[in-house]
């Protein structure tokens, strides 16, 4: 039999116990950040590492966010020379064909675009932006792009117009800046025709502003980039249920992967990370490095009562 003051002690035992495991060991972060790095989805990753699926994507959202500052505070002043840009699908809550007609028209549900830009020299991606296929968009991209950079560069994207007044108002001229229009044929025929791309007979080059070099005017590296990207976030993955179900998790996903392969992940070709390569730093980074910006792990709050989020009101997420 327990005395009353016993009783008490372990009631107080265990809602210390309770408390504490509410909080997650350092250990446990890299674990899981480490299985979302690889391309496991929410769900995996919570069986692998013997943790709910909320825990998992709350600690994404907080990761992310956190690698989304960190980019914003080291990206700065970069030498690149060569840049490629380019524009990636995917889509949020639902298809755009599937939205309810009372969700019609908000940003952040139905089809979204990730505009990326990556250095040919050295694989950093200094900037991306998530937001609508639109000049307002590819504008406030190019803007923050532009910030970043301290030579006059060479800039190469593919034919959509939304760039011409973008490039112009973000650079000023001060840029040497051409179009790369690929011309598509017929489509393949055969039993694999519904999810086989039009073949590419050829690419149209056109220098725009400036003097660019046309050996350098390609956007292969960055297409390449989109392919890394469709592999290594489930939420690109496509005729899966893997879709981000809100925007801000869907950005904080994207801040993941972008900090994680400029910072962590050693490219084949140059045996050094992007951001070694582009001097923003003299080291290599790991994955705990990354759970290290939110703090201590042995250390937190303790989760408060479920407020249901508002809906986002409009607008575009900049890194």
């Amino acid at each position: 039999m327990l005395s009353l003051a016993g009783g008490l002690t372990l009631l107080r035992r265990l809602r210390i116990m309770s408390s504490m495991a509410n909080v997650l060991s350092t250990p446990k972060r890299i674990q899981i950040v480490s299985a979302l790095v690889e391309g496991c989805g929410i769900r995996a990753t919570a069986r692998m590492c013997d943790v709910s699926k909320d825990t998992v994507q709350k600690l994404w959202r907080e990761i992310g966010e956190a690698c989304i500052r960190l980019m914003e505070e080291q990206l700065q002043g970069l030498p690149c020379k060569r840049l490629q840009v380019d524009e990636i699908w995917s889509f949020v809550y639902a298809k755009a064909k599937n939205v309810p007609a009372e969700k019609a028209g908000q940003f952040g549900v139905g089809d979204v675009w990730t505009f990326t830009a990556i250095d040919a020299d050295t694989k950093l991606v200094p900037s991306f932006l998530v937001g609508s296929r639109d000049a307002g968009c590819a504008t406030e991209f190019m803007q923050d792009l532009a910030s970043r950079l301290v030579n006059r560069v060479q800039l190469t994207t593919d034919g959509h117009k939304m760039y011409l007044s973008a490039v112009e108002e973000a650079f000023e001229g001060a840029v040497d800046y051409a179009m790369l229009q690929k011309i598509y044929g017929a489509e393949p025929t055969g039993p694999e025709t519904r999810y086989s791309p039009a073949v590419c007979k050829g690419a149209e080059k056109r220098a725009i502003c400036g003097n660019p070099d046309r050996q350098h005017v390609s956007t292969s590296y960055v297409e390449r980039a989109n392919l890394t990207m469709r592999m290594s976030i489930r939420r690109f993955t496509r005729l899966t249920n893997a879709f981000s179900k809100k925007l801000d998790n869907h950005t904080a996903a994207l801040g993941l992967f972008f900090a994680h392969y400029n910072f962590c992940r050693i490219h084949q070709s140059l045996r050094v990370t992007p951001a070694m390569a582009a001097g923003v730093t003299s080291r290599l980074w790991s994955v705990a490095d990354l759970v290290a910006l939110l703090g201590d792990g042995a250390t937190g709050k303790k989760r408060g009562p479920y407020k249901k989020e508002a809906a986002p009101a409009g607008g575009q997420i900049s890194k």
